[in-house]
């Protein structure tokens, strides 16, 4: 089973809404790197374009790769360098890439946060983490109330955190029902979470100011890493390419951050 690699990128932008996201995201979301003309047989997906998973999507006889961090945020100014050594192996392999940033975050079925709502098992979901005229996250009330460490178990035993502990800052109420999730780099969001009354806000990692913030408002501020709440999409588009025909690899490359 085999697409062209322009019905295959088609596929990806109407299902993701990529064109959607061009005024907001800083990210070239879409076709990132690759010829006019190909097919696909073998996709690799992966959270982070670098040339540990370009090498490792190559030597895995890939034709294409998808991410959730691309290479080109907001265009190359010289291809020199470490651009220039990410790029390399994607010209010798003849390997596309094929990038999707906040498509892929707030997605309401294959998002980044749709699948932290999935472990934590939240209802009556509705989108969360306004920007612009796009949301980029998920907010959720959880069936059984979740007592803070209980929150926070749950996220280090179902997400991929490399080991590491869910840093939690229990500032919020002994229940939390209203989940609100901005994947990744996502405190940005603590005012709206407040505003909007989530008990606690689930993102990857944090900022200073974010402590103080918290702490004053009265909201839990769960952080289980950047990369660990971000695994979910590049999966979920792997189960959809699959159901393409097309053969598939998942690149695992932790960065505990």
């Amino acid at each position: 089973m085999s697409l062209e690699l322009s019905t295959f990128t088609d596929r990806l932008d109407d299902r993701l809404r990529t064109d959607d996201y061009a005024d907001v995201d800083a990210s070239a979301n879409g076709l990132q790197v690759g010829p006019d003309e190909g097919s696909v047989e073998r996709v690799a997906f992966a959270v982070d374009g670098a040339v540990d998973t370009i090498e490792r999507a190559a030597a895995a006889d890939a034709d294409a790769l998808v991410v959730h961090h691309g290479l080109s945020w907001g265009g190359f100014d010289r291809v020199t360098g470490r651009t220039y050594d990410r790029l390399e192996p994607l010209f010798e392999h003849d390997l596309a890439l094929y990038v999707s940033h906040l498509p892929l975050d707030g997605h309401r079925e294959l998002g980044n946060a749709a699948g932290v709502a999935d472990v934590l098992e939240l209802e009556q979901r509705e989108p969360f983490g306004e920007l612009g005229p796009e949301h980029i996250g998920q907010r959720g009330t959880a069936s059984d109330a979740y007592a803070p460490d209980d929150l926070a178990a749950r996220l280090e035993a179902e997400l991929e955190t490399d080991g590491r502990p869910v840093r939690l800052l229990e500032f919020g109420p002994d229940e939390i029902e209203d989940v609100a999730i901005v994947t990744g780099s996502g405190v940005d969001w603590l005012e709206e979470a407040v505003a909007v009354g989530a008990d606690a806000l689930v993102t990857g990692e944090g900022k200073q100011q974010v402590y103080h913030e918290a702490k004053e408002a009265g909201i839990h501020v769960a952080l289980a890493g950047h990369y660990a709440t971000e695994t979910f999409g590049v999966r979920a588009l792997q189960a959809l390419v699959e159901e393409w025909g097309l053969e598939t690899t998942y690149l695992e490359a932790p960065t505990g951050l």
